[in-house]
């Protein structure tokens, strides 16, 4: 008798990144381009407005799913966002992880390798990455960065070979049990922030939280205290640029994301005590038929602006980190994300 394996079934990353994919290339104009994220206000200063539109749907995809925290999707939505505000900003779509296709992590020179190729060697060699789950020391499905002590995983960051890491971006989300988890996330936040500031001090560090509304009404207290600690996170000298916090509300009958207890990130592995695992998981085939179903069901998602504090904001945290960058680089790098913020200000004078 032989004996069949059954398939093995899609993981909860492997589900949601052709959804993800689809609402962030929803983002774009008819020519593929990204809109201009800055606009220019009355007393000629610039604001960073964010598409909160696409942000909302792409927080509806781990409802949907029933993803649990210890997926890393819940998190993963968030991620998946600021990347594609950053390219928004005008940064090398291929600098700026996640990237907006598979493979999530892939090194600058080898985009620079692929475009310098003739046609069709070009093709079969990207064809072959965007096949495989990950090349083992060429792409990546994260990235883990080493600290002044430890390593630790960056959920979203810019970085080369020429000039190291130049924005990174930790997030965690927080659905349900806030009086027990939130205590843990500030500390694992606050530690996260030191090792990465004092080895990379000129990076722009940034921290990004999301959390369900509804804390103002089941946590009051707990609403406090965690809104004063981020805005504090984001005023230390040595810790981060930047912080925010995500406000998200959905309807009582749809589930929060489930809680397992446990975390989105292999500790042990992202500070190299373990081999991280090559993901060999190829990206889950899925029509635009079964996407256009997927994406209608979605459960509706708002982001609450009233009570989300100024200081931390998205808007303010993502202006705040773009700045960072561009002000501590000389002006021939990142033409593209100086030239989007000055067309936002007009001819200069």
């Amino acid at each position: 008798m032989v004996d069949e394996k059954k398939p093995k079934k899609p993981s909860a990353k492997a589900l949601a990144w052709p959804l993800f994919d689809r609402i962030v290339a929803d983002g774009l104009s008819e020519l593929g381009t990204y809109s201009n994220p800055w606009v220019r206000e009355n007393d000629e200063s610039l604001r960073f407005q964010p598409d909160y539109a696409t942000l909302q749907r792409l927080l509806g995809v781990p409802l949907h799913l029933k993803a649990e925290t210890t997926t890393g999707v819940p998190a993963l939505a968030l991620d998946v966002w600021l990347a594609y505000e950053l390219r928004r900003a005008g940064f090398a779509p291929d600098s700026v992880w996640p990237r907006a296709t598979h493979p999530r992590i892939i090194p600058t020179p080898i985009t620079a390798l692929l475009d310098a190729l003739p046609k069709g060697q070009a093709s079969e060699l990207r064809e072959r990455l965007a096949k495989d789950g990950n090349v083992r020391g060429v792409t990546q499905a994260s990235a883990s960065i080493l600290g002044k002590n430890y390593n630790k995983q960056v959920d979203v960051i810019m970085a080369d070979w020429s000039t190291g890491p130049e924005l990174m971006i930790s997030t965690k989300r927080m659905d349900s049990s806030y009086g027990k988890n939130a205590p843990n996330r500030v500390e694992e936040s606050y530690g996260d922030a030191k090792n990465l500031r004092l080895r990379h001090p000129l990076a722009a560090l940034g921290f990004a939280f999301g959390l369900r509304n509804d804390v103002f009404d089941k946590e009051p207290l707990t609403a406090e205290w965690l809104l004063d600690l981020l805005g504090k996170l984001g005023r230390e000298d040595d810790a981060y640029h930047a912080t925010c916090v995500i406000l998200m509300e959905y309807g009582q009958d749809v589930p929060p994301v489930p809680d397992a207890g446990g975390d989105d990130e292999d500790r042990a592995a992202a500070a190299g005590l373990e081999l991280v695992p090559l993901d060999e998981e190829e990206p889950v085939e899925v029509t635009k038929f079964e996407i256009d179903r997927t994406l209608a069901q979605l459960p509706r998602v708002r982001v609450d602006h009233t009570r989300t504090p100024a200081n931390l904001s998205p808007a303010t945290f993502l202006a705040t980190m773009v700045n960072h960058v561009l002000e501590t680089t000389p002006v021939n790098l990142h033409a593209g994300a100086r030239r989007v913020r000055q067309e936002a200000a007009g001819p200069a004078t």
